[in-house]
């Protein structure tokens, strides 16, 4: 009886690591290495190689060029006035999804991952459907001398489309697994709601929110299906950065081409860089709550 009752009392083994063979671990990380190199390190190498051969001069006067600094303006308008709406659109759509219970939500869930689903061409060729001047609304919007297809309306109308879901997908199941208990209990200590939100929901959801606008911006920046079909390719006009590299290695100029698009490899470097930076504020962030925690329980 006695050795049953210390057999029940002594404590469990902690089940032994399971370690795979030395040669796994090594097959696998020389497959990781070998697809990295062939597929991400060597065509990014191949870019600044082939925008650098003819020389520091002719690299910075292919990025000087008229044509290619209105098509990096126009970039960065885009993203400027996507980047923000997708922001807000974001917010709203998480803050309702978490925090309320209601008919639809499902739907309204799956039509915020719809852009992952589309093709951004299609998505691009509805925007010429409700805006083209054969549209639905294109007599409407002659006759009063506005223009979204072909103009920057379009690219921006497509940018959107195709970057809404980045920042409301980081926002949802985070703010669903924290719940809304802190939120109602500031509500009944008399905070309003802005108070709440700047004060104790912003605070929990930053990292992720940062992370999701930085994921956007990058998106934004790139998206090159959608805005082929809305922008027209008019050089100097309604061309971003992707259409003018296409437009520039069709012509054969193949130096300005490699130029313009080493331009959007260093972006998405500084957009991987400060992914890297949220990623390990976030893990410190936690580490730091971890701590407090155990301080606090001693």
């Amino acid at each position: 009886m006695s050795g049953t009752v210390h057999a029940k009392l002594a404590p469990a083994r902690a089940p032994e690591k399971v370690r795979d063979p030395v040669w796994v671990r090594v097959l696998l990380i020389t497959v990781t290495l070998v697809f990295l190199g062939l597929f991400l390190l060597l065509p990014l190498v191949s870019v600044f190689y082939e925008a650098l051969r003819g020389g520091v001069r002719l690299y910075f006067s292919s990025l000087a060029d008229a044509d290619a600094l209105t098509a990096v303006r126009l970039t960065l308008l885009t993203a400027a006035i996507a980047v923000p709406c997708n922001l807000v659109f974001g917010l709203a759509a998480a803050w309702a999804l978490a925090k309320f219970e209601f008919r639809g939500k499902s739907a309204l869930i799956t039509l915020i991952d719809l852009p992952f689903a589309v093709s951004p061409v299609v998505s691009g060729l509805v925007f010429v459907l409700l805006f083209g001047a054969g549209g639905w609304f294109g007599p409407w919007l002659t006759a009063h001398n506005v223009h979204i297809i072909f103009a920057v309306p379009g690219i921006v109308l497509a940018t959107m489309f195709v970057t809404f879901p980045f920042v409301a997908r980081e926002l949802i199941p985070l703010m669903q697994e924290q719940g809304s208990e802190e939120e109602q209990a500031a509500l009944v200590l008399g905070a309003g709601g802005w108070k709440t939100f700047w004060r104790v929901t912003l605070p929990k959801i930053k990292w992720a929110l940062l992370y999701g606008v930085i994921l956007c911006n990058a998106r934004a920046m790139g998206e090159f299906g959608a805005v082929s079909v809305v922008s027209g390719h008019i050089r100097g006009r309604t061309n971003t950065m992707p259409l003018h590299v296409e437009i520039l290695y069709n012509e054969y100029n193949f130096q300005a081409a490699f130029a313009v698009a080493s331009l959007l490899a260093l972006l998405a470097l500084v957009t991987l860089a400060a992914k890297e930076l949220v990623e390990w504020r976030a893990r410190a962030d936690m580490r730091d709550a971890a701590a407090e925690e155990t301080q606090g329980k001693q």
